[in-house]
């Protein structure tokens, strides 16, 4: 997923917070959830060395603090290309609510996101096929 933001409504720091608090365990090496594989690694690919600096002081600092009960597994991967998903991935929770994975997987993560971080979250969603630049 890529991420795009305005540093003037949210910081780097809040993404990776929310990242590292909601998304998914990041912990689970080359897993998320009932998914397995090295697609499904945990990694931040940050777009300067700047975002580069900012993860990898986080990462520490969590592992220091033992906020996981295991080492972070997050790698931090700069300078990657990024590969828009097929079609049929993209608004795929909007689109399927009900599904079983979605209900099971990542409702909870909407959930919590609500619950932890209420001023970063927003009823209705922005919809990949709603922004220009990700056609």
């Amino acid at each position: 997923m890529q991420i795009t933001f305005d540093p003037h409504r949210t910081t780097y720091g809040r993404i990776l917070q929310i990242y590292f608090s909601v998304v998914h365990d990041p912990t689970e090496l080359n897993r998320q959830g009932p998914d397995v594989g090295t697609q499904y690694r945990s990694a931040i690919f940050p777009q300067n060395p700047e975002q580069s600096r900012i993860a990898a002081a986080y990462i520490a600092q969590l592992n220091t603090a033992k906020f996981f009960p295991t080492p972070i597994v997050t790698t931090i991967e700069p300078g990657k290309e990024f590969y828009r998903a097929e079609a049929y991935h993209q608004d795929y929770l909007t689109l399927h609510p009900h599904q079983p994975y979605i209900a099971i997987n990542d409702l909870p993560k909407i959930h919590a996101l609500k619950e932890l971080f209420p001023d970063s979250y927003a009823e209705s969603p922005v919809l990949v096929a709603a922004v220009p630049s990700a056609r």
